[in-house]
């Protein structure tokens, strides 16, 4: 349903004002149609959402603004339920409290600031701080899977391109550190210990090459040296015992 020429006015004037002077942790972008915005809440630093993109969607009613919109999450967040109409002061589930000078850059600074308020509403749910800190590590790479996301928010699929390459390099640089490390336990691995050398030592083992050939030689020496002994006794010898042997036989 189209807007009347009051609505669209100033919704447009609204857009032009969050280009020139953007809210802090928001950003928001209409669609094809004025009525419907798609925005981005940034997890605030230091609490349970700190890193978190939540992607959702603010509808206006064609009265709009003496009529409150509606809100809702796509982004698993665990604070609010995803695609459902929140119920909060600024949304259409209590026009009662609207005030028409709120624009959305205040709606959706309000709907920031009641993800931090444990105060129980239509919509809301309760989860851990751990729980809700793992929503905000995966709400990025969840985002992506959203087309109207990928197609509103260009500077968030930038970000998450740097983050993954920034991840797959660290991944990259961890494998090389742990093949390193693998090899450095395998060579050390291969040494022998102390006791090892010691056992070797006693068997004659780990000896080098030069010192098995200086106590080869050695020993091949002393066996010609008593050979020649044997033979020059051999010849010394025998002759005489012959020669005793025929003076007695005369």
């Amino acid at each position: 349903m189209a807007g009347n020429k009051a609505c669209m006015t100033r919704l447009q004037k609204e857009y032009k004002s969050l280009l020139k002077e953007p809210v802090p942790h928001v950003t928001a972008h209409p669609t094809n149609n004025l009525l419907e915005w798609h925005f981005v809440l940034e997890g605030a630093q230091g609490t349970e959402y700190e890193g978190g993109v939540y992607h959702g969607k603010i509808v206006f009613p064609a009265q709009y603004p003496f009529k409150p919109p509606s809100l809702s999450l796509f982004t698993p967040n665990g604070r609010f339920a995803v695609n459902t109409k929140l119920c909060l002061s600024m949304t259409d589930y209590h026009p009662e409290s609207w005030n028409p000078m709120w624009s959305v850059g205040t709606i959706l600074t309000g709907l920031l600031s009641f993800m931090h308020d444990p105060q129980p509403t239509t919509g809301s749910i309760n989860t851990s701080v751990e729980e809700k800190k793992r929503f905000a590590s995966d709400s990025l790479g969840f985002n992506m899977k959203a087309t109207t996301f990928r197609k509103l928010f260009p500077e968030w699929v930038e970000e998450f391109e740097a983050r993954s390459s920034v991840a797959s390099t660290s991944s990259a640089h961890a494998e090389e550190n742990t093949g390193a490390t693998t090899a450095s336990a395998a060579n050390l691995g291969g040494q022998p210990s102390a006791r090892e050398v010691g056992q070797r030592a006693e068997l004659g083992e780990g000896k080098s090459p030069t010192g098995a050939g200086k106590n080869g030689q050695r020993t091949s020496l002393y066996v010609v040296n008593v050979a020649f002994v044997v033979l020059v006794l051999t010849v010394a010898v025998v002759p005489f015992i012959v020669g005793r042997g025929g003076g007695s036989q005369s």
